[in-house]
């Protein structure tokens, strides 16, 4: 039983790429949009939404309250 190849457009140009393993890059066609991504994400043009915001103004700390 064959399948036919899935198909999925590339995020950053829209070009059809064939989802596999001979796709080292996917859901990219190429390395360049691959990095072109990358950078979006690295300045915070792409984020992924949460239901609360925290500013820069926002104090918090990873450390346990009840440490200190």
């Amino acid at each position: 039983m064959s399948t036919s190849p899935i198909e999925v457009n590339c995020p950053t140009c829209g070009k059809t790429v064939i989802w596999g393993e001979q796709s080292p890059y996917r859901p990219f066609c190429c390395k360049r949009c691959q990095l072109i991504d990358l950078g979006e994400w690295a300045d915070e043009e792409k984020r992924i939404p949460s239901a609360t915001e925290l500013s820069d103004s926002d104090d918090w700390s990873e450390e346990d309250p009840k440490l200190q």
